[in-house]
């Protein structure tokens, strides 16, 4: 299954983060989540799903494969060396994975607008 970022019109009132409904999660989708969730950006006191630095997951359940496509809030990061293996290592305790593939992209570059709502409240921006 692949599950891809949508933008924030796009999102139901009811979501808390700019991504399909929780009914339509698989188990292991909604654990990868959870332990995305568990993942904070160095600079930024939110988590790195909230925040949209997760683009995409494309998710086989029955290989237990997961690829994560995100990026980070600047190239520049400090972290851009090291923060995949950081994310990839929180999906790798998830129930169920049995391999992890993250890959760190720039385009498109990581704006405010990228933010769930629950990040844009806990940065007080609404």
């Amino acid at each position: 299954m692949s599950v891809a970022k949508q933008s924030e019109t796009e999102m139901n009132d009811e979501t808390t983060s700019p991504t399909v409904a929780d009914d339509n999660r698989s188990p292991l989708e909604t654990r990868v989540i959870a332990a995305l969730r568990k993942v904070f950006d160095p600079e930024i006191p939110v988590n790195i799903y909230d925040l949209g630095l997760v683009y995409a997951l494309d998710i086989d359940e029955e290989k237990g494969a997961v690829h994560v496509r995100m990026t980070l809030t600047a190239p520049t990061c400090p972290v851009a060396q090291t923060f995949p293996d950081t994310v990839s290592r929180a999906v790798w305790m998830v129930e169920g994975v049995e391999n992890v593939e993250v890959e760190l992209v720039w385009e498109p570059p990581w704006s405010m607008e990228m933010m769930g709502e629950a990040a844009r409240l806990q940065l007080g921006l609404i």
